[in-house]
């Protein structure tokens, strides 16, 4: 019987692992938003739609682990992109699904997680990504977490692209055209400051 992809059966990962370049290097995760660092905004958001959390992150571990939730590091080395930290995510996840939003995403739709969850589960499909338009948002995703040994294949031949990880699988996408501004992301400093001074409808 297939276990249903309710909150509780889920682990919510944000994506904090990355290089922050377009952000000059610094530790995007921890950067300022109203006071208040952008994970600490992904975490608020996504908490409420899933059973546990969890943190992928590379750098400044012990800040991240105040928020009480598990810290895991890239298990492929160098920086190697969000595949890495959901390959490090799936392998930690003590439930059947896993949910994954970059820390860059403040806005995050409330009911991310459960419209995932109906898509994933009508499409009888391995992982559901958010798509607004004609644009695939594919760290906004629900993967049941059987769909690890081939992301360890794949990230172990050399791939890095999660676009081509998903051709490899029985995936579908998940609309919300409603809410475009719901996955504005904050790469630079200039639109972390263009947020601060007049943010999308959250």
């Amino acid at each position: 019987m297939q276990i249903p992809a309710t909150p509780e059966n889920i682990t919510g990962l944000v994506l904090a692992g990355g290089r922050g370049q377009r952000m000059g290097g610094v530790d995007k995760g921890l950067a300022l938003l109203d006071g208040r660092p952008l994970v600490e905004h992904v975490l608020d958001r996504l908490q409420p739609q899933v059973g546990q959390l969890m943190i992928s992150a590379n750098r400044n571990p012990e800040h991240y682990a105040r928020y009480a939730h598990p810290v895991v590091g890239d298990r492929l080395e160098g920086f190697a992109g969000p595949l890495a930290g959901l390959e490090a995510g799936l392998a930690t996840c003590a439930t059947p699904y896993l949910a994954s939003a970059p820390c860059d995403s403040p806005f995050l739709p409330p009911d991310l997680v459960a419209r995932l969850a109906d898509a994933l589960t009508v499409g009888r499909a391995s992982i559901a990504v958010a798509r607004t338009g004609d644009q695939l948002h594919p760290v906004f995703s629900l993967i049941r977490c059987y769909a690890l040994p081939d992301l360890q294949a794949f990230t172990r031949a050399g791939g890095r692209r999660m676009e081509s990880w998903l051709q490899r699988l029985k995936w579908v996408a998940c609309p919300f055209d409603d809410v475009p501004d719901a996955f504005a992301n904050i790469n630079t400093p200039d639109e972390l400051r263009a947020h601060q001074a007049g943010a999308p409808t959250r």
